[in-house]
Order: structure tokens, then C-alpha cells, then sequence
């Protein structure tokens, strides 16, 4: 796997220090409220895992996973759910945690779908954002990391459901993914 890599972006240390500093923010901000954290599959298992034990109060997890690129480097623009939450999310406050925020279609799909369940709030925490990307706007609550206009793999984040197990975010090689 190495060979593929183009630039390690954030170290194994970097992401658990910002992944510390975002629970902690997250535990300030949602003291005393029933927190829903929605984790976003396969992405970010990884992120979602560690995130939530940095948050020092209680929470339920829930998940969901959509597709809109399938083997593709391109969002298709069309997404798919193919699982959805398995609990009512209704009056509560609910975090959609994310791996990446790319053009930002899939995760506004989410968020408009999650908001028609009427939770008492909701708001959005990355790992990683390409704001440079951007095609539609969204309101990121939670952010680790700015990441450039590139082919981002590792800590959950994969292609071709590969390098998910890479403990650090790193580029891929451009000619990994043009073949």
C-alpha cells in the first residue's frame, strides 16, 4: 500500500489530537441534552469510533449508509441509501458525523432527509473538508481538517473499498486511480 501513496497529509498523532479537541467541544456544547451521534458508512467508522470516546457524556449511535460513488473517484450526484437509522430521531439532538465533505451532494441529502424527522437539532462534524470542492453550501459545526483538491485515503476513507486501514489520511497516487 505504501507504493500508492503520494503525501501523507495528517499523521496517527495529529488526527487523535484533533479528534480530542473535537470531543471535547462536542461534550462542552451538548451538556445535558440526549445526543445522537449518526455516523456515516464506511467512511467514517473509523472517525465515529474514536470521536465517541472523547465525548464524555452520554450519547446513542446510530448509523447510515448512502452511496453516490460506488467504484467511481466521482460522486454520481444520485444517492442511495442503503441503510437507514434504526431508531427514531424525533426531538432529540443529532450529530451527522462525516469522514469527508467533498462537493457536499451527499451530505446535503443527508442532512435534508435527517431534518424531515424533526430532531430538536441538528448539526455536522468532518474529519476532513475540501471546501474547494463545494457545490452546494453547508454549514460544517465540527471540522478537523481542510484537505486539498486531491484523491484523499486513509482512517476509514478508501477507494475502490481499499486503504480504509491506513491509520493515517494520506494522497493517492494519481496513477493508482486513472488506470
Amino acid at each position: 500500500m505504501q507504493q500508492d501513496i503520494a503525501k501523507i497529509l495528517f499523521t496517527e498523532e495529529e488526527i487523535a489530537k484533533k479528534v480530542e479537541a473535537l470531543g471535547s467541544q462536542i461534550t462542552k456544547d451538548y451538556q445535558g441534552k440526549d445526543l445522537v451521534l449518526v455516523g456515516i458508512l464506511k467512511g467514517a467508522n473509523i472517525f465515529v469510533g474514536d470521536l465517541m470516546r472523547k465525548i464524555r457524556i452520554p450519547i446513542t449511535l446510530d448509523f447510515m449508509a448512502v452511496s453516490s460513488y460506488g467504484f467511481s473517484t466521482e460522486s454520481s450526484g444520485i444517492v442511495k441509501i442503503i441503510k437507514d437509522l434504526e431508531h427514531s430521531i424525533e426531538g432529540k439532538d443529532v450529530l451527522i458525523v462525516e469522514d469527508l465533505i467533498d462537493t457536499g451532494l451527499t451530505l446535503n441529502y443527508i442532512y435534508e432527509n435527517l431534518l424531515s424527522r424533526k430532531p430538536k437539532s441538528l448539526k455536522i462534524c468532518t474529519l476532513l473538508d475540501k471546501p474547494d470542492r463545494r457545490k452546494v453550501n453547508i454549514k460544517v459545526d465540527y471540522k478537523g481538517f481542510d484537505v486539498p483538491d486531491e484523491f484523499i485515503i486513509g482512517y476509514g476513507i478508501d477507494y475502490a473499498e481499499k486503504y480504509r486501514n491506513l491509520p493515517y489520511v494520506a494522497i493517492l497516487k494519481r496513477e493508482v486511480y486513472e488506470k
